[in-house]
């Protein structure tokens, strides 16, 4: 397996999207994106629409984080901020044909628990006024451990919220320093207990392994603590080294971070205490219970990937507000204004804050669908796509990583590890065009 990561360990997409950004060709301007919007709408919202809300505010650096964040202890941000976001979202509305039928709200950052209880109930009550709440809705948000208050999740679970992410990386005093991120294994005991005792049913924690100090014991150690709490679902993801993109980083250099061998023994420590404590392997780098929906939407088939990551709601429009947040309309993306104080301008001129976005062509459709399957359901079809890409796959064969029944790919366990690299086999675009310099981050 070693050589293996050595062979496979290349800079490859995420996947949260297809084509990934880098590859948009950028010919979405405001007119062409309200029509994508209106098509979009008219065929999907009876499907029911999701909404992701990106709340950029954060009082410290996390210096390992690659997220658009916006660094301030000055929290009059909060309600200029908060009119943008509804001033996007009436744009939004004055293109709808009829009431929004929402089935997926998440609350992103940046840290939106920066936000007071009584300003995120403001938000989330004004959109919910102009908006039917699908029966299968799925609201959630990601908080941080020592800034989440009761408060908080009593009033996100009034307006339906019954899912929370914690952030939580590592409990090693060292690597926690290093990354700039506290929260001591007590206080996530409290804002759990919390969040059970009002009523979330589904508790997620994100852990990162390839952080720079970390080790097998340091690993062992979190991940322990972290079963013992039981959360229902685990995000166990890959660091990314992207120091050209986030100066934060170059706190510490690539000395400083496990070898790609070492990172992977780290993540296969993880895995191994995850399934023994009876968690499943569900798509990348995640982990469920088998009571809980995601857990469910993989044996079903129904699991879903976007701009949010992993889901249980196959919707086919995402709307996107907030600085920097992606809108996907199926067959269009577009991606706002990164900086605040421009998105602010453009929405407050009455205009969709557009920074990039992409119209995908009949290639692209069949290009993110076989990409879809293959992230989360680990298999797909064999048909001319194929057949472009037959070399690689038939590498990836000789590896053990997959294998081909009839006319449907299967990746095999040994794969899950490299699933960003076969997903790569399939990327038309990267293989016009193979990028240069520092795109994206490593698969290892």
């Amino acid at each position: 397996m070693r050589d293996l990561v050595s062979k496979y360990n290349i800079a490859a997409p995420r996947y949260t999207s297809y084509p990934t950004v880098p590859y948009w060709d950028n010919n979405m301007d405001e007119q062409t994106w309200i029509s994508h919007l209106k098509k979009a709408f008219t065929a999907y919202n009876n499907d029911g629409i999701s909404l992701y809300i990106h709340l950029p505010y954060c009082e410290s650096l996390c210096t390992y984080c690659a997220c658009n964040t916006r660094i301030t202890v000055n929290h009059k941000v909060e309600l200029p901020y908060i009119e943008t976001l509804l001033k996007e979202w009436n744009l939004y509305l004055t293109q709808f044909s009829d009431k929004p039928i929402i089935k997926e709200i998440h609350l992103g950052g940046g840290t939106p628990t920066f936000f007071s209880a009584d300003n995120l109930s403001y938000l989330l009550k004004t959109i919910l006024d102009t908006v039917t709440i699908s029966p299968e809705y799925d609201f959630s948000f990601e908080g941080h451990p020592s800034n989440t208050t009761r408060e908080h999740l009593q009033a996100l679970y009034n307006l339906g919220f019954k899912r929370v992410s914690f952030g939580i990386q590592d409990f090693d005093e060292k690597v926690q320093d290093t990354i700039n991120r506290y929260q001591t294994f007590e206080e996530v005991t409290e804002v759990i207990s919390h969040a059970r005792e009002i009523g979330y049913t589904s508790i997620n924690f994100d852990l990162v392994y390839g952080l720079p100090y970390q080790t097998i014991n340091s690993i062992n150690d979190t991940i322990t603590k972290i079963i013992s709490l039981k959360p229902e679902r685990i995000a166990f993801y890959s660091y990314a080294h992207v120091p050209w993109l986030k100066p934060g980083q170059r706190k510490y250099s690539e000395k400083d971070l496990p070898a790609d061998s070492y990172k992977r023994s780290l993540y296969q420590a993880g895995k191994d205490l995850f399934i023994a404590a009876n968690y499943s392997d569900i798509g990348m780098d995640h982990f469920a219970l088998p009571n809980d929906s995601l857990f469910d939407a993989f044996e079903k088939g129904s699991l879903h990937r976007n701009f949010m990551g992993y889901t249980t709601n196959t919707t086919k429009l995402l709307i996107g507000l907030g600085c920097s947040s992606i809108s996907d309309t199926w067959d269009g993306f577009a991606q706002n204004i990164k900086t605040v104080e421009e998105y602010q301008k453009v929405v407050n001129e009455g205009h969709f804050p557009l920074f990039k976005g992409h119209s995908l062509t009949e290639e692209d459709l069949i290009t993110r669908t076989h990409i879809l399957d293959l992230m989360c359901k680990h298999q797909t079809n064999v048909d001319s796509y194929y057949v472009d890409a037959k070399n690689k796959f038939e590498e990836f064969i000789k590896d053990d990583l997959l294998e081909i029944k009839g006319d449907t790919i299967f990746i095999k366990e040994n794969g899950k590890l490299f699933l960003r690299n076969i997903c790569l086999a399939y990327d038309k675009r990267y293989w016009k065009k193979v990028p240069e310099g520092n795109v994206f981050s490593t698969t290892a």
